[in-house]
């Protein structure tokens, strides 16, 4: 078995799901800097026995491999001096460090794909999301002279969110847009689309991260909704444990998305790109997946945290040195396209203890909830390092022929959430909504009700 290769096994609906995981976190800062390693898996509310474990395996495996390149080796020898006893009995030592080597190979890929990815200096440390920590904040919060109602009551009493008819249909959180909201959403994904696409505001807000920084237009694409399974797990989003939150199709050995992202970071698998064609930016539209089997209890009311809904999704793929700058570039476009909307939010980074095993720095916009009295995520910003391109393995080329991994950002331009909080904002006394300004030329109306 080759070194970069391993199969981890695990049954699910009577099916085997073979890992395929090549390489995870990078095998040399396990191997020489593993304090560091085990620092990170701690912050982020793992267990750090895990780097012990893994290397425990790594240097058992490392000892068998070199016995087995001994006995290959000493085979020829035998066999040019017509050996044929040693012969035989050399080559089954070599079919039993073999089965050691592939045995030693699934334990240690075992460990290794729970490794999470480090975090960045930046990143707070913390167990939950009460110790992300703010960066700023833009907007002044409405002030109402009247109570104001929640997105549900707007939603219902001009009969453009139904959860009712939909929980009939489909059962607990799913709902129907319809009407202003339904025509909402793709004003929303127009805008988007727009703005992405265009170099001038574009270079506006790349010269406020950095003077002269790519200003690269964004490429529309309509990605597939459904992944295969080997595919899925060498996107870092489909570890062991995370199959619960993900819908799976038996008959066809297929998952269904939970992000865009997961099929726009996973376009260019097994490719290498030339470093002249980076930034490569993509913006996908899909339609989104999840159980959200961790959040019982939680946003039970109305769609905020529902199983099925629309997103647009930011994707780049950049050299390791403007990948940084690359996450700032993106986290300034959605607060762009939130102060286009006029809807009060704030920044945050996130702390290990709220950001995902694969990210190596996360942050988050979250939009004001009048009626609710507090902000909500409605953006999300993933700098995800070289962590997933390890796995996929996505290379560049540089200009002096050298090959190292990408790196990768993933981000939300849009969900449905904005639309909630644009019904919040933006309501008056008698329940009519004002239609965002520059939303008004795509919805061709300015107001709802």
């Amino acid at each position: 078995m080759p070194s970069h290769v391993g199969l981890f096994h695990l049954l699910r609906d009577g099916c085997f799901w073979a890992y395929d995981v090549r390489t995870m976190l990078d095998i040399e800062l396990l191997r020489n800097n593993p304090e560091r390693v085990k620092k990170t898996v701690a912050d982020k509310g793992c267990n750090p026995a895990l780097v012990d474990e893994f290397l425990a395996l790594d240097t058992a495996w490392r000892g068998v491999q070199k016995e087995l390149d001994e006995a290959r080796a000493a085979q020829k020898k035998l066999s040019d001096a017509r050996d044929i006893e040693g012969a035989k009995a050399n080559k089954l030592k070599i079919k039993e460090l073999e089965e050691k080597s592939a045995q030693l190979s699934l334990e240690r890929e075992d460990k290794w794909i729970r490794i999470p990815n480090l975090a960045s200096e930046d990143t707070p440390i913390g167990k939950n999301e009460d110790e992300n920590v703010e960066l700023r904040r833009w907007g002044e919060l409405p002030k109402f002279d009247f109570t104001p109602k929640d997105y549900m009551d707007l939603g219902e009493l001009h009969d453009i969110i139904d959860t009712e008819r939909a929980s009939r249909v489909s059962g607990a959180r799913f709902g129907y847009l319809k009407g202003a909201a339904a025509l909402m959403e793709f004003a929303l994904v127009k805008f988007g689309m727009d703005t992405l696409t265009d170099e001038k505001i574009l270079r506006e807000v790349a010269d406020s991260i950095e003077p002269g920084y790519p200003a690269t237009p964004f490429i529309p694409v309509v990605p597939p909704v459904m992944i295969k399974p080997d595919v899925y797990r060498r996107t870092a989003r489909l570890n062991p444990g995370d199959e619960e939150e993900r819908y799976y199709l038996p008959a066809d050995n297929m998952y269904l998305i939970g992000s865009a992202e997961h099929t726009l970071c996973s376009m260019h698998i097994d490719e290498i790109l030339k470093e002249e064609q980076l930034p490569l930016r993509y913006v996908g539209f899909s339609t989104a997946f999840r159980r959200e089997a961790g959040s019982y209890g939680k946003d039970t009311r109305g769609i905020l945290r529902v199983h099925q809904f629309d997103k647009l999704e930011m994707e780049s793929f950049t050299t390791p040195e403007m990948s940084q700058k690359e996450q700032d570039f993106i986290v300034a476009l959605q607060e762009y396209m939130m102060r286009a909307l006029k809807l009060p939010h704030r920044t945050i980074i996130c702390c290990t203890g709220d950001m995902g095993n694969p990210d190596y720095r996360h942050i988050d916009i979250e939009a004001w909830f009048p009626a609710q009295n507090k902000y909500r995520e409605t953006h999300s910003a993933d700098l995800m390092i070289d962590y997933q391109a390890r796995r996929l393995n996505t290379k560049v080329r540089r200009a002096d022929g050298s090959l190292v991994f990408a790196h990768m950002n993933d981000a939300t331009a849009f969900s449905q959430r904005p639309i909630l909080a644009i019904l919040e904002n933006n309501q008056l006394p008698d329940g009519r909504v004002v239609v965002p300004e520059v939303l008004r030329e795509y919805l061709k109306r300015d107001i709802i009700g």
